[in-house]
């Protein structure tokens, strides 16, 4: 069975195309394809409060794009989200409606709790140590996603309005960062050993541009030096000298300051980065719904 999953986020819009393999009870979801574009919708959104005419050009386009690669790869079923900025737009009912009668493509607009939850799906926790609490982080463009897992539970799932390029357009009140904080510390407190599972593009990068041959773990404090040396280098300066490109060198830093941030004020002492985000979780939640109905 060949899967794919579009999410339509507010620094870029991916297309994930994976094959489900059954081998007796076990499941595998082997990855044919992921493409990336990145669109920016939350420039736009978080400043004008709308998605503008260039940009929903793009995204028209990038849909009609990913329609043709799942022809090609054969593609039985798929699902397309949109979070954060396409939550936020004004004009974000009138494009997928657009969309739909261009590409025949129909896109959901998630809530940030489905948003948490859907990155659950991939239920990396259930597979580790049960004497630690995991916390799984996912910074995007638009939100912070958060979910705790402590003796086998789901025990919180949060979404909160701070992200990436929410931050680059100055759009981050100090309550939210105060949101972020007070949750953050009621997870520390309440529970000891946490161990973060880091979800998406930019803790990916991170990990990739830190990381060692033999590293299972992303070291806290290796993440904090990054932070402070990103600190001092313009946009092509950090091109330059972690070899990124643009649009991922203008998000890093901001990445960077909210995954310290959750760091320390809930105690995480070190991360896993399976190298997953919500595609993949949108790919699992695809394939339950495919087998139940």
């Amino acid at each position: 069975m060949i899967l794919a999953a579009i999410d339509i986020g507010s620094n870029a819009a991916r297309l994930l195309i994976s094959e489900v393999i059954k081998k007796g009870k076990e499941v595998e979801f082997n990855r044919l394809n992921i493409v990336r574009i990145p669109l920016q919708l939350g420039f736009d959104v978080f400043e004008k409060g709308f998605i503008g005419s260039r940009k929903k050009r793009m995204l028209i386009d990038t849909i009609k794009a990913y329609k043709q690669l799942m022809k090609v790869y054969d593609v039985e079923h798929y699902m397309a989200c949109a979070t954060s900025a396409m939550r936020d737009a004004q004009n974000s009912k009138e494009i997928i409606k657009e969309i739909e009668a261009e590409t025949n493509i129909e896109i959901e607009i998630i809530s940030g709790e489905l948003e948490a939850e859907i990155i659950y799906e991939n239920h990396i926790a259930e597979l580790l140590d049960k004497d630690h609490s995991y916390l799984y982080m996912d910074v995007g463009g638009g939100s912070t996603e958060l979910t705790l897992y402590h003796n086998n539970e789901l025990v919180l799932q949060k979404s909160i309005n701070i992200g990436t390029v929410r931050l680059l357009t100055d759009k981050v009140k100090e309550d939210t960062w105060e949101e972020l904080k007070e949750t953050c510390k009621g997870i520390a407190k309440k529970y000891d050993h946490i161990t973060g599972i880091g979800s998406g593009g930019n803790i990916n990068k991170i990990f990739s541009l830190l990381r060692s041959k033999d590293d299972k773990y992303l070291q806290v404090e290796a993440v904090k030096e990054m932070h402070k040396e990103m600190q001092q280098l313009n946009i092509d300066q950090r091109m330059k000298k972690y070899n990124i490109k643009k649009d991922r060198a203008e998000v890093i830093l901001p990445a960077l300051l909210i995954y310290t941030n959750i760091f320390k004020w809930c105690n995480v002492d070190q991360v896993l980065v399976p190298k997953i985000g919500l595609a993949d979780g949108l790919i699992q939640h695809l394939y339950e719904q495919v087998i139940h109905e």
